[in-house]
């Protein structure tokens, strides 16, 4: 397919740059790459995929827009990175590989997601705009699958099980406020009733208007 093809296939749980940045003192986003901490896991992540491109890839450095066909296997069908991110750390190592001079030539990218928990990997395919274009067609399945339901993360679980509790918290105060005319035996608010008998007695307006 000459130089305006090129395929780059790295093995191992795809990571995200998001996961591992630092934080100087001034508030500024890092990605240390020799702290001997976890953290450098990032950076190494990154040369390694700009050795495969190279290695898989001598010669080849495309430099018009691309078309990029991305496949991430994850180990887990439930607990992996947002695939969105993991797009960044890709492309950072394959800009690193001089494979492309730039990720912004990536005018076109297809994003699919699979499992394989014995080859975790991501597969991608890149093609020279000027000699391949891109379809794509979706079409409804004559079988449906079963689907895969997803939870919300740890942190936004605890925020909607607060809101949630608020929620309630507020609707018994509405109901607290609600009392039942003395008369009719409506449920009315203490903030439209009449009082009578020096407090002792809420009426609703429509009977209080029935005394005259």
């Amino acid at each position: 397919m000459g130089d305006l093809y090129a395929k780059v296939v790295v093995k191992g749980s795809p990571i995200s740059k998001s996961n591992f940045k630092l934080f100087n003192s001034n508030g500024r986003a890092i990605l240390p790459y020799n702290s001997g901490k976890y953290h450098d896991r990032y950076a190494l992540y990154e040369e390694e995929i700009a050795l495969q491109a190279r290695s898989q890839n001598p010669g080849v450095v495309i430099t018009q827009g691309v078309i990029a066909v991305l496949k991430v296997f994850y180990k887990s069908e439930k607990r992996h990175p947002d695939t969105n991110n993991i797009t960044k750390s890709i492309f950072d190592g394959i800009e690193k590989s001089g494979l492309i001079i730039n990720d912004a030539q990536i005018k076109h990218m297809i994003i699919e997601e699979f499992y394989d928990k014995i080859n975790p990997r991501f597969e991608l395919e890149l093609f020279g705009e000027s000699e391949y274009s891109m379809e794509y067609s979706i079409k409804k399945r004559v079988s449906p699958l079963e689907p895969v339901d997803y939870s919300p993360p740890p942190n936004r679980k605890k925020s909607v099980e607060t809101n949630l509790k608020t929620k309630k918290t507020v609707t018994n105060q509405k109901t607290s406020n609600k009392i039942s005319c003395h008369i009719c035996g409506k449920s009315i608010t203490k903030e439209s009733a009449v009082s009578a008998n020096k407090g002792s007695m809420l009426i609703c307006k429509a009977c209080f208007k029935k005394l005259f």
